[in-house]
């Protein structure tokens, strides 16, 4: 606490541009908690100053707070507010960095909605439906659009765990259902890894995903809505150094190759970015979103939706960004303004 100071901050801007005071919101509650602080600290340093006023608002559980000059200031959750000393900062919007829950599964988005706070990422519907794997694959293939054969299971299913091998193949894929970053995700080879890889997974989430290998080519395309306008950005391949690309390929320098533009047929890449565009406006995506696929021979399986993707000097989209012809600061500027 600070005993006997008190100093007043100015963050009005000015009469012709009054400034834009924005919480870019970051941490959350899941396994990728440090990937959304690195999200929100590179938000921040890269924001238009001249434009905005950014707050970085770490979420830790019912911790929500912001530090200035080593100093935590707690975010008063009745109005989404933020009491400085001299000043009482309440935001015009929200810069949503939050990989995870609460930020990906719709219940920040909530919240902010029963306040009437803009925010930059999808609203409540999609972003929960999105988040939770089996249900966002069940309506993706309504569309006609193909995914990998898959098992959702419960944690109290147990009888339907001891007989899963009668429902899926080997290799496969086992990852919790409503998680992102590869977090508790395993690759599995034999019937014997399955118990462990189960363990791992449900370790992260009350629901897990058992789904079939495919051979192919990983690629993934960008999507936000910006003037109007559907922007699909370049297509991105990704190609891990190790099995498969898990938490450490993805985070790890020089364990992944992430090519972009993908060097792939202009067809490929075509119908790439047609069927993202596609999922974008069907889904009711807002914000930028980044839709993964498996691409083998002809065909294209979608395997999910990140409506809050990475936003690291490492991530994915950054380099999208940059090979459509944009800075960083660029797409914050551009976020803002669609959801304002």
């Amino acid at each position: 606490m600070l005993q006997g100071c008190f100093f007043y901050v100015n963050f009005a801007g000015n009469d012709s541009h009054p400034m834009i005071y924005v919480a870019i919101v970051a941490g959350g509650d899941s396994g990728e908690y440090a990937i959304s602080m690195l999200s929100g600290r590179q938000v921040d340093q890269q924001i238009d100053r001249t434009l905005y006023k950014p707050f970085l608002i770490e979420i830790k559980g019912d911790e929500w707070f912001y530090q200035l000059d080593g100093i935590s200031y707690p975010v008063d959750k009745n109005d989404f507010s933020l009491r400085l000393p001299g000043d009482h900062v309440h935001f015009d919007v929200v810069f949503n960095a939050i990989h995870g829950t609460p930020g990906e599964n719709g219940k920040l988005q909530g919240y902010l909605d029963m306040l009437a706070i803009p925010y930059t990422s999808s609203d409540v519907m999609t972003s929960a439906l999105t988040f939770n794997k089996a249900f966002c694959k069940s309506v993706v293939a309504r569309y006609g659009i193909l995914t990998p054969h898959a098992v959702h299971l419960f944690k109290r299913q147990q009888k339907k765990i001891a007989t899963l091998t009668d429902s899926i193949s080997i290799p496969c894929f086992v990852k919790p259902n409503n998680g992102g970053s590869s977090v508790g995700m395993s690759k599995v080879t034999s019937a014997e890894q399955i118990p462990a890889a189960l363990d791992q997974a449900f370790g992260e989430d009350q629901e897990v995903l058992v789904e079939e290998f495919i051979q192919g080519r990983e690629l993934t395309c960008g999507v936000l809505r910006s003037k109007g306008e559907v922007i699909t950005l370049p297509v991105c391949e990704i190609v891990s150094k190790k099995e498969y690309f898990d938490y450490e390929a993805k985070y790890t320098k020089g364990m992944a190759d992430e090519l972009v533009p993908a060097p792939v047929p202009q067809d490929v890449s075509d119908e790439c970015r047609r069927i993202s565009a596609m999922l974008y406006d069907l889904l009711n995506c807002k914000g930028i979103a980044r839709f993964d696929y498996i691409h083998t021979k002809d065909k294209f399986y979608f395997l999910e939706v990140n409506t809050v993707p990475g936003l690291t000097e490492a991530s994915i989209v950054p380099k999208m960004i940059s090979a459509h012809g944009w800075t960083y600061t660029e797409l914050v500027t551009r976020l803002i303004e669609e959801c304002l």
